[in-house]
């Protein structure tokens, strides 16, 4: 039987990763879509990158269905490219395979808001 530790290693193995930095510079150009995949709450405390979608990582095989048309999010796309982000990174690595479960090409893991946050990256209220 899996472990929660299991899944997430996996996930680790097959998202790649990018530091804030580098995350951050996509962001300016305009590039990619960014997801917060934490929950309401905690965006509410913290707040989240400036224009991101806000999808909970519970949520993300309906937004990112394109079959399931009253829970799509169409800023998804199949070989876009999707950065995502939560409290640390664990929540974006296996929303990441999950996406990649479903087709998505072009999915990356860029870790934890605070680290976001401490780079300079820019936010918005939650």
């Amino acid at each position: 039987m899996k472990s929660a530790k299991d899944y997430l290693d996996e996930a680790n193995e097959t998202v790649p990763k990018m530091a804030a930095a580098d995350a951050i510079a996509k962001h300016a150009a305009g590039s990619g879509v960014f997801v917060d995949v934490r929950d309401s709450g905690d965006i509410a405390k913290s707040g989240t990158i400036k224009g991101a979608q806000r999808i909970p990582r519970g949520m993300i095989e309906f937004r990112a269905d394109p079959a399931m048309e009253q829970f799509y999010n169409p800023a998804l796309k199949k070989d876009g490219e999707i950065y995502l982000i939560c409290g640390a990174g664990g929540q974006a690595a296996l929303a990441g395979k999950t996406l990649q479960n479903m087709g998505y090409t072009n999915v990356t893991n860029i870790g934890g808001f605070p680290g976001w946050k401490e780079a300079g990256g820019p936010t918005e209220e939650g």
